[in-house]
């Protein structure tokens, strides 16, 4: 009964440990070996845009990709998140160059990061002609590469999007001539295709928005070996994490739930877990299909203060009346309280709490072995009151968590039982009301 007692108190500590490691696996991103992170950025909106497919709306209103302000509200925004550069969708119009060009100034003056995903499918998907590949990626060298703001790695990076669409031999002929000025990276979706046209590019960055973390089968393991597949080439590996996705409204059919935050907590952590060099957001404005991580009508700021939680730059601010937690149980889904992310309101720490039960326990301790022999010695028989509860027996609180319910019997040899008995109940006690403030203040953090 009193071995038992004190399994319990064990358990009880292993518990509370385990508590804090599921709590601090986060990986905070700003440490120095931490992968810069990106968000990928449009800049296709004027104020008819918003009234088609859109879910939800920028806090901002129906902004146009033409207006300065609104460009630099989303750089300060991102920074104070601890997003240091955008992805930017671009091909050679003279609409989009003239917003790049807007973007290239304000990110230059607030010291920013920039690339570019070169938009290589047409509205319905096709192929863009090789030749015309190649045209715009010299316009872009000629125009933009040399910038403050692309300067990034050795040299600017520009995602090609929709390489799993071109022939090697159509590839071999953009990128052969264009590698020595630029860091060319295919799209590829699986490390097998990345091995296709490894030779022809510099890495890979793997946009996928739709995934379901909670139902994907071997959803890490895809993003690991595709991390491995890049670095096996001696690439550049881009890794994606997008806060949820419905694209419904587009002709899609699959939606994944925001969960109040977690779905981005856990593709962060995936896509960190593949040795990414750099994190691409999935992604700053994407509205369309629901990914985007800019603060928004229903969503709210949720998204975006996330991202500063793991990245270590704290809460995201920027955008006056943004409610972080607006959305989380409006529309984006929110789990109960067993599963819900670790973006939101404040609470006890539970280190604290966690630290204080270990020191009680180590404190208690010697109290409750010190009579270490008399325990040893069955009692002698005599009268007492009848079978009861076993030491097995117990009730579960609202936590969970075992209470151990001790039942000593009556007889010689036992006197010096009973103050070790109150020992182990002080100690078993007082760790309950530890480890369930602790547990009620990590759910009140996270919700």
């Amino acid at each position: 009964m009193r071995q038992w007692a004190l399994v319990a108190v064990l358990v009880l500590a292993g518990w509370s440990t385990a508590e804090v490691a599921r709590a601090d696996t986060r990986p905070p991103s700003s440490r120095a070996s931490s992968p810069p992170t990106f968000a990928y950025y449009y800049i296709w909106f004027d104020g008819s845009s918003w009234d088609h497919a859109k879910p939800d709306l920028p806090l901002l209103g129906k902004y146009s990709s033409d207006d300065p302000v609104v460009m630099r509200r989303h750089v300060k925004s991102a920074e104070e998140a601890g997003i240091e550069g955008f992805i930017v969708s671009w091909k050679h119009t003279s609409e989009l160059d003239r917003r790049l060009a807007q973007l290239v100034d304000i990110a230059e003056s607030e010291h920013f990061k920039l690339a570019v995903m070169y938009e290589g499918l047409d509205f319905y998907r096709n192929p863009l002609p090789a030749e015309r590949v190649a045209a715009d990626l010299d316009f872009f060298t000629t125009t933009f590469a040399n910038r403050a703001p692309f300067g990034v790695f050795a040299k600017p990076f520009v995602i090609w999007s929709g390489t799993w669409k071109f022939s090697r031999e159509q590839m071999r002929g953009v990128t052969a001539s264009r590698r020595a000025r630029l860091l060319l990276l295919a799209s590829e979706r699986n490390g097998n295709d990345y091995e296709r046209v490894a030779d022809l590019f510099d890495g890979d960055a793997y946009y996928w928005s739709s995934v379901n973390p909670d139902t994907f089968p071997g959803y890490l393991e895809k993003l690991v070996d595709m991390g491995r597949s890049v670095h096996a080439r001696h690439g550049l590996w881009i890794a994606p994490a997008a806060p949820g996705f419905d694209a419904r409204l587009v002709g899609g059919a699959q939606a994944v739930p925001r969960w109040g935050g977690e779905t981005l907590l856990r593709e962060i952590d995936t896509a960190s877990a593949s040795s990414p060099d750099a994190l691409g957001l999935i992604s700053w404005n994407e509205f369309s299909e629901s990914t985007q991580i800019e603060p928004s009508v229903h969503a709210g700021s949720l998204a975006l203060a996330t991202v500063g939680e793991r990245l270590g730059a704290g809460g995201a601010h920027g955008l006056p009346g943004a409610d972080p937690v607006a959305g989380a149980r409006a529309g984006t889904g929110h789990r109960d309280s067993s599963g819900t992310s670790s973006a939101g309101k404040g609470g006890p720490p539970l280190g604290i709490f966690v630290l204080a039960g270990f020191g009680l326990f180590l404190v208690t301790l010697p109290v409750v072995v010190r009579r270490r022999r008399p325990w040893a010695e069955p009692p002698a028989p005599g009268p007492g009151p009848g079978p009861g509860p076993g030491p097995d027996s117990g009730s579960s609180d609202d936590q969970g968590l075992v209470v151990v319910d001790e039942h000593l019997p009556s007889g010689a040899g036992m006197p010096s039982g009973r103050p070790r008995s109150r020992a182990l109940k002080v100690v078993v006690g007082a760790l309950l009301v530890l480890l369930t403030a602790a547990r009620r203040g990590e759910r009140a953090r996270r919700t």
